[in-house]
């Protein structure tokens, strides 16, 4: 049987989340394509106990999560029977939906039918009681925001969930979404965005109306789905994502000019006593709207190396100058 580590809190930070009660850790673990079927029990358990070793207290799954969808959620539950369960109450576990499940006309998007069958199913999945936070995980077009807020206050009404969230929503988008949630008494905690070094979208409007509305910000691929580590600082290694034909890397994005990039933010980071990794990480916490960087990881040492990101996130005026230009002709 797993005991956690004694000291599991000495050395992560936590960070309010918006104008909550909640502190969230300033390095969360998502599990989105690394804990399917195609991994193991064995390195599964290994991530999940060292994050938790480590302080990390934020897990985040989503309905989709696998390949194939469903499973990430499959195997996050049966270790978290095995090995985690004594702690679930020092722990935050999310899920989402938004994104296809099923066939048919009620297997993905925002409405009401969909939003709650999904976090049923979530919850038989995990075999969790509830989920501390549960999303809508993509805007929906075509059903009017009243009803999917509404599905999400009747989630947390209803037990499922103590609160709630959205991800990928826009400025406009995120605003009325956080004012119907607020006026249907079940105020947002917290969104998901991209953002990275590499994407910085959410600085033109988003953060700014999330802090205004006390919202936290946890922020998704914040890495740039592994370009923004030591691992393509020497080209494409063959055992890479982008060497392997994801759809989520490709070769084509690892650009000459991105290696340039890359090699000079690594010699800032080295300055600051940083891998690459959690200078990028770090990064992403320098901004006042952000509570939590949410990595992936497929290994132990990956969590451990980007856990040293938490609590560094200062950086001199001339940091951030050198890194903006060095960043400006390689952004996504």
């Amino acid at each position: 049987m797993y005991n956690a580590n004694e000291s599991r809190y000495d050395t992560m930070t936590y960070r309010r989340c918006g104008r909550s009660g909640i502190q969230i850790p300033e390095i969360s673990l998502g599990l989105w394509h690394n804990f399917g079927e195609a991994a193991t029990v064995e390195n599964a358990r290994d991530m999940l106990t060292a994050a938790f070793d480590l302080g990390i207290t934020h897990f985040d799954i989503a309905n989709n999560y696998g390949p194939p969808p469903g499973s990430a959620e499959i195997m996050f539950g049966r270790i978290m029977r095995s090995d985690l369960a004594p702690y679930r109450d020092e722990m935050i576990i999310s899920s989402k939906a938004g994104y296809l499940m099923w066939p048919g006309p009620y297997g993905e998007w925002g409405s009401r039918k969909y939003l709650i069958a999904s976090c049923d199913a979530s919850l038989k999945r995990t075999g969790l009681a509830y989920f501390d936070i549960f999303y809508h995980h993509r805007p929906d077009p075509d059903t009017p925001l009243i009803e999917t807020m509404s599905a999400l206050d009747w989630i947390v009404r209803s037990g499922k969930a103590l609160y709630a969230g959205i991800s990928n929503y826009g400025p406009d988008e995120a605003a009325e979404a956080f004012k119907i949630l607020r006026e249907l008494g079940t105020p947002c905690l917290i969104h998901q965005p991209k953002y990275s070094m590499l994407f910085r979208e959410p600085e033109n409007g988003l953060l700014d109306v999330c802090e205004r509305a006390g919202a936290g910000v946890i922020c998704f691929s914040p890495l740039a789905g592994g370009r923004l580590t030591d691992r393509y600082l020497g080209g494409i290694p063959k055992d890479s994502r982008a060497a392997g034909g994801s759809p989520f890397l490709s070769s084509g994005q690892i650009t000459p000019a991105l290696l340039s990039a890359l090699s000079k933010l690594s010699d800032i980071a080295s300055e600051r006593g940083q891998t690459l990794a959690q200078m990028a990480l770090s990064w992403t916490l320098r901004h006042s709207a952000v509570t939590s960087a949410l990595i992936g990881a497929s290994s132990k040492s990956q969590i451990e190396d980007c856990a040293k990101a938490a609590g560094f996130a200062k950086f001199s005026g001339e940091e951030l100058h050198k890194i903006d230009e060095i960043i400006r002709t390689v952004s996504d």
